[in-house]
């Protein structure tokens, strides 16, 4: 066991986690689970603590549960477990700002990160690479996309001219605005090429996901706004491309897997063979193809990648907004289309701080959720 790397999974009954643990299971030499962090379904976490026995675990519902207080672990919080020593690498699988202090926590010990919380990067992209470069911490992406640029630049000695992300455009690519009005929760969910989770893939619906993921370039591999390019490619083949000075361009295939970038987190440098993880069958791939974004039709997109250029609070506020909105829509209180139009305008209320701290950060996102419920509320009284 002594080449075998320590995990701790937060968001491990998540589509991330589990899938995480899907990996473990096949690799059990490489990886061992020594901690689990789950939010309310201490019902699959219980069955997750039975298979892994996890040393410490962690779950929000603080309600008494009789199925897991028989069991054999040690309760701790989400930052303690991501900072301790018997920890290697800490697999950072929740959505929305609960990843962020665990997140740091990590860093600031020094800790392997594989990240696939898009928003602790993109709320506060400054100060966790900042920590990460002062204690020596590793953040690789989980993120298909951010999983493809990260192998291509491998090898490469100079900087990229260009990174190019690719989305598959989601299940409403070339819908009309009167269709988009129409949208269902039924419909949005309904992914065409990834199994993910509800709210990753509300925000893949309407493109704010890849807005998301250019901030999140932006910090993970220090390039300038300007030469992060979004295309759409509905095959969702190719995950990502990267350009050189020469005009070179490399791009990373594969099927539609999630498992893979986890996987390759995970055990890089190397590489794993894993019978489960399915390969591209080239005589069922006619063609790929790529077009523009729209961002008249998907504004999300375009206020993700305004609200990264203009850094500060605003990408707190976007986060916040975005989260509000989707988990409404989501419950059938607003319309798809509502989700853009609010968001857009907690932006433009927003008094950005330009250097913020963690705590104005926070401010920033208690300010941004309660102008969202402030401004829907005053829309339907």
């Amino acid at each position: 066991m002594g080449n075998t790397t320590k995990l701790a999974v937060l968001g491990s009954t998540g589509s991330i986690g589990q899938q995480t643990l899907e990996v473990v299971r096949v690799l059990p030499r490489k990886f061992r689970i020594v901690a689990l962090v789950a939010g309310k379904n201490v019902d699959l976490l219980s069955e997750q603590i039975d298979e892994f026995k996890p040393r410490f675990v962690y779950y929000q519902d603080k309600k008494p549960q009789a199925h897991l207080a028989n069991t054999d672990y040690e309760f701790l919080s989400p930052e303690d477990i991501a900072r301790h020593p018997v920890v290697d690498t800490v697999v950072v699988a929740t959505s929305g700002k609960s990843g962020l202090t665990p997140l740091l926590a990590a860093v600031k010990a020094g800790k392997k990160v594989c990240l696939a919380n898009k928003e602790s990067l993109v709320m506060a992209g400054k100060i966790i690479t900042d920590e990460a470069k002062l204690n020596g911490a590793q953040i690789l992406p989980i993120d298909s996309e951010h999983s493809a640029i990260w192998q291509c630049l491998n090898g490469e000695r100079q900087k990229p001219s260009q990174l190019i992300l690719t989305a598959s455009g989601g299940p409403f690519w070339h819908y009309s605005p009167a269709q988009l009005n129409e949208v269902t929760v039924e419909q949005a969910l309904r992914h065409p090429s990834w199994q993910m989770g509800r709210k990753v893939t509300i925000d893949s619906a309407t493109l704010m996901n890849k807005g998301l993921e250019v901030i999140e370039a932006h910090w993970l591999f220090n390039m300038p706004f300007a030469n992060i390019k979004v295309l759409i490619h509905p095959q969702s083949i190719i995950h990502s491309m990267v350009e050189s000075i020469d005009g070179s361009i490399k791009a990373q295939l594969s099927y539609p897997d999630m498992r893979l970038p986890i996987q390759y987190a995970l055990s890089y440098p190397e590489r794993l063979a894993n019978p489960q993880l399915p390969r591209l069958d080239w005589n069922h791939i006619s063609s790929l193809t790529f077009e523009q974004p729209d961002f008249d039709t998907f504004p999300c997109l375009k206020l993700a990648i305004e609200a990264g250029r203009r850094g500060g609070t605003y990408p707190a506020v976007l986060c916040a907004a975005d989260e509000v909105t989707v988990e409404l829509f989501l419950s059938n209180r607003i319309k798809f289309v509502d989700i853009a139009r609010y968001v857009e305008q907690a932006l433009e209320q927003h008094q950005g701080t330009a250097e913020p701290g963690l705590e104005e950060i926070m401010v920033a996102d208690a300010w941004a959720r309660e102008k969202v419920l402030s401004i829907i509320n005053g829309c339907n009284s």
